[in-house]
């Protein structure tokens, strides 16, 4: 077992699989965040509901999924090695002041790479038709308000194929659906840059505004939601091509 990841779900080629980079808030033994235990109950400290909505995509619809065990303020799993967020000094207007001088490498070779390797393993064996990134956004930042109405966003970066959709799938439930909102994938998709898009694996990474899956009757609902939209993007994107996988030059 190990303390940075899980894998729940019988793998075999092909199908869906899903990813959650935040599913969890703890704090591994020796490190002191310097924070009330309060603050890791946050959004700052996980994406609330995420990780049960991800839980409940295996459990309840046959998707596999590989989810971290470590909060992102300990280290942001969803974040490249070298991005200044990597290990946050500050989130959301809260200090965190056990990452001030925290030891980067220690940590990266701690947490970081351990997930990405055995997620990059996991994914090989895997050959998914389709990923599902899984997140949550909160509907209000306490230190920059905005308006915030979405229900669900799809974000991406270069390859939008199986957002764009995931976006009309959602839509057609009635549902306010951002594009690349609440925030964009073109500046931050890491873990899907990393192991979707630079191997031509189709992927949605999903935004679910978590007030909407805070409790167990929410994860359910927006679980099925997401394996009946999940089901259907795989087979709109054979029909637009026969093979759902890009071919990068």
């Amino acid at each position: 077992m190990s303390e940075v990841f899980r894998q729940i779900g019988n793998v075999t080629p092909g199908g869906i699989v899903a990813v959650c980079d935040h599913a969890s808030n703890r704090v591994p033994a020796g490190i002191d965040l310097r924070i009330v235990p309060e603050l890791l109950d946050l959004h700052i400290g996980w994406d609330i509901g995420a990780g049960a909505v991800t839980e409940r995509l295996s459990h309840d619809h046959g998707i596999p999924a590989h989810l971290a065990c470590v909060s992102r303020l300990v280290i942001d799993l969803h974040r490249e090695e070298d991005s200044p967020g990597l290990i946050p000094e500050r989130s959301d207007g809260h200090a965190i002041p056990g990452n001030v001088g925290a030891d980067r490498q220690a940590r990266i070779e701690a947490f970081h790479r351990p997930y990405h390797a055995a997620l990059a393993a996991w994914l090989d064996v895997a050959q998914p038709e389709l990923i599902l990134s899984v997140h949550s956004f909160t509907p209000e930042l306490e230190s920059r308000p905005e308006d915030r109405p979405w229900h669900v966003g799809l974000l991406y970066n270069e390859d939008d194929r199986a957002a764009r959709h995931a976006i009309r799938l959602f839509e057609e439930q009635d549902l306010i659906v951002g594009d690349n909102e609440p925030y964009s994938g073109r500046l931050l998709n890491a873990t899907m840059n990393r192991h979707a898009e630079a191997h031509g694996r189709p992927y949605c990474t999903i935004e679910i505004r978590n007030d909407l899956i805070a409790d167990a009757a929410g994860q359910a609902e927006w679980a099925g939601r997401v394996a009946e939209v999940a089901r259907e993007v795989v087979a709109a994107l054979a029909d637009d091509g026969g093979n759902p996988h890009l071919h990068l030059p």
